[in-house]
């Protein structure tokens, strides 16, 4: 299939590893012109990277999206390097694991600034610049977790409920503008910040990685996590002209996990 995407100009957000890199790589290899940011030098790296695999220039900026300045930075960068803007993705790190005791009221304010303050401010910015665009896009990345609350992650069950709201909103707001707005909610995808939550669970139960590790793939019923290119993937063609009639989609790409009908 033909996904329509050559020439397209995408920002990919925290797009230095995990399922923000690995969205950007798969927007790449469809010929997009693609821009990645995060706090790091790592962004750097990671664009090397996905412009070594895939033959395509990538622009890497440093930007931190809970700073409305670096949003500006980004996105002010991107239109300037290619012309315009097509498609946005907001992705950020994920809050802090722990339960509602653990959680202070410095965490959840951090939290809300992280994972919803952030797709406002970018969403705010890059309007104008969707609104010129024959093919416009918006897609927010959230969690499973918003249908069905997952063990100890307090914060992200929480807040990313707000993401959601604010995701299908827009999705009817910005209809007349032709702009899509949809989001995937992903489930167990094996990166780094899947590794961390690991990491607080074992501290928690006192049980090995290992186990933990099988506990999960045991409660998906493909009996695995996913990897970020299979999430990718989904992205990538929920973001295209391939699919110009999707809008205000909550789209889990979990495996099977979460079982409720709706």
């Amino acid at each position: 299939m033909d996904l329509q995407l050559t020439g397209k100009v995408v920002l990919v957000t925290a797009a230095s590893k995990g399922l923000g890199k690995a969205t950007a790589r798969q927007f790449a290899r469809e010929g997009a012109k693609v821009a990645i940011c995060a706090r790091s030098e790592i962004v750097e790296k990671a664009a090397a990277e996905i412009e070594s695999e895939t033959g395509t220039e990538v622009l890497a900026v440093r930007a931190d999206v809970t700073q409305q300045a670096d949003i500006e930075k980004v996105i002010n960068a991107t239109v300037e390097k290619f012309g315009g803007l097509d498609i946005l993705v907001t992705n950020a790190g994920g809050p802090p694991a722990g339960t509602f005791d653990d959680t202070d009221l410095a965490a959840w304010e951090a939290a809300v600034n992280l994972n919803l303050l952030s797709a406002v401010r970018l969403i705010q910015y890059a309007l104008p610049h969707l609104r010129q665009s024959t093919a416009p896009a918006i897609l927010t990345i959230t969690s499973t977790s918003t249908k069905q609350p997952v063990k100890n992650l307090v914060l992200s069950n929480s807040i990313r409920l707000a993401v959601i709201g604010l995701t299908k909103t827009l999705s009817q707001e910005l209809g007349s503008d032709r702009i899509r707005v949809n989001s995937i909610l992903p489930g167990w995808t094996y990166t780094e910040r899947v590794e961390e939550l690991i990491a607080a669970r074992t501290a928690k139960s006192g049980q090995t990685k290992e186990i933990e590790i099988a506990n999960i793939n045991a409660a998906v019923p493909l009996g695995r996590m996913g990897t970020p290119e299979e999430f990718a993937n989904v992205a990538v063609f929920l973001c295209s002209p391939a699919a110009s009639f999707v809008n205000g989609v909550m789209l889990q790409v979990d495996g099977g996990l979460n079982q409720g009908t709706f």
